[in-house]
């Protein structure tokens, strides 16, 4: 219905305007580089050091990845209702205020409540950027006539992965009790982000409401269902594997490098994907990325060596936050688009519900195996979300 036409497509002035749409979504993407990297992914870098600190078994651990799932259950919720009544600019920019602030209250206190608190505020803003940000930048993909907003939205988060990378695992490894002082930093990259990105959430064109607009669920329900098992299982090995690589006494400056190496190349997939994306049906690019994934996954099982986890996480990069730019990308082809916001909101509700479940899933099942039940559980599900991804029609 309003399919993604390719860049070959943009000539005149859509050609003189594409350069500076994308530098726009790069700055947009400090969205998903805050709500996601620095926020939600982060935390996989922080919990060998609160166990330490706070004596935490894994399922404790994992269930402040899931108050933060649960907030951004109840944000995307929120962002379904609000998307009938606020514009995306208006969204966006209250959600990473909200991310920079729950981010700032998580270093506060080492009560267990507050804790839980904080990373369901940090997951609501982040629902919010997420949403509101997806449509801005499917509104700038139709601008470009190229999917290149989109996929360069979503690789924001590779961004945040990587600067938190970069100097975590060195300031708490040594130091477990310093964990408050990072999550201040995190909170501080995070305001930054939102002062940088401000302005790259306004839209050219009119804004559209979306009072008229329904929730198409109906004719997406297999990428939905896709989109649930991916999200239970993707999060458990960006959550565990900081603790399964610390089981294994995994020196700190590989645990480093593999994040960092996570985060870039989960910046560079749009050159990856951009073509493939604007000449393949959604659906198949979906179920490849999902079954790259759970290969990803199972590769990290097969041996300790930083060879072939380096190989795990690069492979890994390149591919989770695809998904979403995927899911986006088959939203946008099939609905109108006073549709996109209540339809891309509800569908992130399915996504929360499924990061809700699996953290805590996956902790208690390590708790009662070991650490690499967790990337069991995320080469299983990825792997069963491809096949369900697989039949979806065009």
């Amino acid at each position: 219905m309003n399919p993604i036409p390719t860049a070959a497509g943009a000539t005149g002035s859509f050609s003189r305007r594409t350069p500076r749409l994308h530098w726009t979504a790069a700055r947009l993407a400090l969205g998903t580089a805050s709500a996601l990297g620095i926020s939600r992914f982060a935390y996989g870098l922080l919990l060998p050091a609160m166990r330490t600190d706070l004596h935490w078994s894994l399922a404790q651990a994992g269930a402040l990845t899931t108050a933060n799932s649960v907030g951004y259950l109840l944000g995307a919720a929120f962002t379904g209702v609000a998307a009938l009544q606020w514009r995306p600019t208006a969204t966006f920019r209250l959600g990473m205020l909200l991310t920079a602030g729950a981010l700032a209250a998580t270093a506060v206190s080492g009560t267990y409540l507050a804790l839980l608190t904080a990373r369901a505020a940090a997951g609501v803003g982040g629902a919010l950027v997420f949403v509101a940000g997806g449509v801005i930048a499917s509104r700038s993909a139709a601008a470009a006539r190229s999917p290149a907003p989109i996929t360069i939205y979503f690789s924001g988060a590779g961004l945040g992965i990587a600067v938190s990378g970069a100097w975590l695992p060195s300031l708490v490894t040594h130091a477990p009790h310093y964990w408050p002082m990072a999550w201040t930093g995190l909170a501080v990259c995070a305001l930054t982000a939102t002062v940088v990105s401000w302005t790259a959430a306004r839209v050219d064109e009119p804004e559209l409401h979306s009072a008229t607009g329904r929730r198409q669920i109906r004719r997406l329900w297999r990428t939905a269902v896709a989109y649930l098992l991916f999200a239970g299982g993707y999060i458990a090995y960006v959550t565990f594997l900081s603790a399964a690589l610390t089981d294994e006494h995994t020196p700190v400056w590989q645990v480093s490098t593999l994040w960092v190496l996570l985060g870039i190349s989960a910046m560079t997939a749009p050159r990856l994907w951009n073509p493939l994306i604007g000449a393949w049906p959604p659906a198949r690019v979906l179920t490849t990325v999902l079954a790259l994934l759970a290969a990803a996954s199972a590769l990290a099982l097969a041996s300790s060596s930083y060879v072939v986890l380096a190989v795990s996480v690069l492979a890994y990069g390149a591919t989770f936050m695809t998904v979403p730019a995927a899911v986006t990308a088959t939203i946008r082809g099939a609905t109108h688009p006073e549709d996109w916001a209540p339809t891309l909101a509800a569908l992130t509700t399915v996504f929360a519900a499924g990061q809700t479940i699996g953290p805590w899933a996956a902790g208690t099942i390590a708790d009662h195996t070991s650490a690499d039940a967790t990337l069991v559980w995320a080469a299983a599900l990825c792997a069963a979300a491809a096949l369900v991804a697989a039949t979806q029609r065009p």
